[in-house]
């Protein structure tokens, strides 16, 4: 599973093409349903083109998207934003993560868990654009996280983003 930084609807496309093509085939972006239903041209786009997994938030089972996700995995690899909706801060690296990744990863413990920093995105996909500027972006990966037993969901939470925080080469000084 790939988490990574959230600043874009672009985010994630940058990542599932980035990815080989037979990763790709298996590989789905989970999403908010409340966004990618809106309209027939996002649901279009959700299940027809990226197969994504559309997960319904801010409900009041939690378990109920963590199993879903879990179940998901049985069969494919996820990308997915921890951060639970997009960065619009400039002046904040990430937001805090929302727990839904501990959850997957106590429930998962083999679980590869690979961050992956996307730097740049919000200016070439920014919010209520359509069409993207054509500038550059990077995007790094980083080595794989476990779930460790010992860890409780604070010291995890704070591991994963310290991971993907030492991903972003833009903050020291490479852009």
């Amino acid at each position: 599973m790939y988490f990574a930084n959230h600043n874009s609807h672009g985010d994630f496309i940058l990542l599932w093409v980035s990815l080989p093509y037979q990763v790709r085939k298996n590989t789905r972006p989970v999403a908010g349903a409340d966004y990618w239903t809106k309209g027939p041209i996002r649901r279009f786009l959700a299940y027809k083109v990226f197969n994504m997994l559309l997960i319904e938030r801010g409900g009041d089972n939690p378990q109920a998207i963590t199993q879903q996700i879990s179940d998901a995995l049985q069969h494919h690899s996820l990308i997915i934003f921890p951060e639970g909706t997009r960065k619009m801060d400039d002046d904040v690296a990430l937001q805090p993560f929302k727990s839904g990744l501990y959850y997957v990863a106590k429930q998962n413990p083999q679980l590869e868990l690979v961050p992956v920093w996307i730097s740049n995105m919000h200016n070439v996909l920014p919010k209520g654009f359509v069409v993207p500027i054509p500038l550059l972006c990077d995007l790094y990966m980083g080595e794989p996280l476990f779930y460790r037993e010992e860890e409780d969901k604070a010291d995890f939470l704070i591991r994963a983003e310290q991971a993907l925080l030492s991903l972003n080469l833009t903050e020291k000084g490479k852009a």
